[in-house]
């Protein structure tokens, strides 16, 4: 066999072949052994080849407003979750949409559920939660409780007592706060940042000292809220461009 005749072969075994086969009540279906797939279009679609990444709603809507790319009549806003949005294009004629931007929020990391120690859980504190509510009465029970009176003074699995400085010389017993309500920075800037209850606990052991840790006690509503704010922002914002459909 020659290479053309290979060639043809090799060709030939790519190809479906249909069969027509009767059922047991005598009617004929058309089987092939081979997966098709539809041809698209006869007209070509272009699309964008990368989505743009940004990281703040900001941008987002200013590369909106700003009419820079050439965009179909309807677009979906699809705000994924507290730190992504996404832009979609409406169908185009072979049932595929064009994804233009992805948003990212760069927020702070913080362990949640997980115990550190004192100072770490201090700076932190301060550092990647907003100065409201309980983070002043966490930070001043955090910042004054004596070492190793945690355990010295009880635990029932659900309050905690620890001896607290008040003075330079003197100090008292006190409840550990609980549950304690807390905003952290947790979504985009733009909107305000959902607060959320947590369980602040506390040990102590003579090898790691005080450890500290606030375990999140909302079962994930403040998700629901931040992904909710961002919608309204965004339908506030994009109120007089009617052709961009936000969802959530």
């Amino acid at each position: 066999m020659d290479l053309r005749a290979a060639l043809e072969y090799v060709v030939g075994l790519s190809r479906p072949n249909i069969y027509e086969i009767e059922d047991r009540e005598g009617k004929k279906h058309k089987f092939s052994d081979r997966s098709l797939k539809q041809v698209e279009a006869s007209i070509p679609v272009y699309r964008a080849d990368n989505e743009i990444e940004m990281n703040t709603l900001t941008s987002f809507l200013d590369y909106i407003k700003g009419k820079i790319d050439t965009m179909p009549g309807k677009m979906i806003v699809h705000v994924c979750s507290p730190t992504k949005v996404q832009l979609y294009s409406q169908l185009n004629v072979n049932r595929d949409r064009e994804d233009l931007v992805a948003v990212t929020a760069r927020v702070p990391s913080f362990s949640f559920n997980k115990f550190m120690d004192k100072e770490a859980f201090t700076i932190a504190l301060q550092s990647k939660f907003i100065d409201e509510h309980d983070r002043a009465l966490v930070l001043k029970f955090s910042g004054t409780v004596e070492d190793g009176t945690v355990t010295e003074y009880g635990d029932d699995g659900v309050s905690q007592k620890a001896s607290v400085k008040t003075g330079i010389a003197s100090k008292s017993d006190a409840i550990v706060p609980n549950p304690v309500k807390l905003k952290p920075y947790r979504t985009f800037l733009e909107v305000e940042q959902p607060e959320s209850d947590f369980i602040f606990r506390m040990k102590s052991d003579k090898y790691d000292g005080i450890q500290c840790a606030i375990f999140e006690a909302d079962g994930g509503a403040w998700m629901m809220e931040a992904t909710r704010r961002i919608k309204e922002y965004l339908q506030k914002e994009l109120a007089e461009y009617p052709e961009f459909t936000v969802i959530s």
